[in-house]
C-alpha cells in the first residue's frame, strides 16, 4: 500500500491534482482542478471537523483582524 505525507495543503492538493493522492478537502478550499471521488469510489461521508485558531497577539487591531479572519472561516451547521 502507497502512502503520502505531505507537509501542509499545498503539497497534499500538488499530489491530489498529479493523480498521485485522494485527499479529503471541503469544496470551498478545494482547487478547481480537482474533482469529487467519493461517491465514484465508494468513500464514505467525512466525519464534521473543527479548526481551532490560537494566539498571543495582544494588539486589539491585530486581535480584532485576527477574529473578522476567524469568523470568515465559521460555516454554519
Amino acid at each position: 500500500r502507497e502512502r503520502f505525507t505531505g507537509g501542509g495543503v499545498a503539497a497534499v492538493t500538488a499530489a491530489a491534482a498529479a493523480g498521485l493522492a485522494v485527499c479529503p478537502l471541503a469544496r470551498r478550499v478545494a482547487p478547481r482542478t480537482l474533482v469529487d471521488v467519493g461517491a465514484r469510489f465508494g468513500l464514505p461521508p467525512l466525519p464534521h471537523s473543527q479548526v481551532v485558531l490560537y494566539s498571543r497577539v495582544r494588539d486589539a487591531r491585530a486581535a480584532a483582524a485576527l477574529r473578522r479572519f476567524s469568523d470568515s472561516l465559521a460555516i454554519s451547521a
